[in-house]
């Protein structure tokens, strides 16, 4: 088990949660201008057939640490994991994994698929591609 301080500074602790998360307008520009990461799906099989994002590789939570070397052989590859939305830690844990296995650069999607489709980006089920009209709860302002 990896021993955490018992106390950091505020300046440290937000540095490594923005070196560790991403939010879906930051992740859809990122894949708009082709840097985009492996994206993982960690849900379950019922949840990735409900929707997930396009080009996701679904990776059950419980098969990360057997499967990802066949998908992700360098350990400095760019990689986002998302289960399905704010209360889900399914996505945590799989990065916790991740990072324990030596991946450099894990990053946990904020909100998950739940804001991904909230903010209406593109998602896709078995019957196709879709979006919904943004949350404006969630959503970021689109400046005129």
């Amino acid at each position: 088990m990896v021993r955490m301080p018992t106390s950091i500074s505020a300046v440290d602790f937000f540095a490594a949660k923005l070196a560790h998360q991403t939010d879906p307008a930051d992740l859809a520009s990122a894949r708009a201008g082709g840097a985009g990461p492996l994206v993982l799906d960690v849900r379950s099989d019922a949840s990735w057939e409900q929707g997930r994002i396009p080009g996701a590789v679904h990776l059950p939570g419980g098969q990360v640490r057997d499967r990802i070397g066949d998908l992700a052989p360098d350990l400095d590859a760019p990689i986002v994991v998302y289960c399905w939305g704010p209360g889900c830690n399914g996505a945590t844990k799989a990065a916790s994994t991740l990072a324990s296995m030596g991946y450099t650069r894990v990053k946990e999607l904020i909100g998950g698929f739940e804001y991904w489709a909230r903010e209406g980006l593109a998602v896709v089920t078995g019957t196709g591609r879709s979006r919904r009209a943004p949350d404006e709860l969630v959503a970021p302002v689109q400046v005129p």
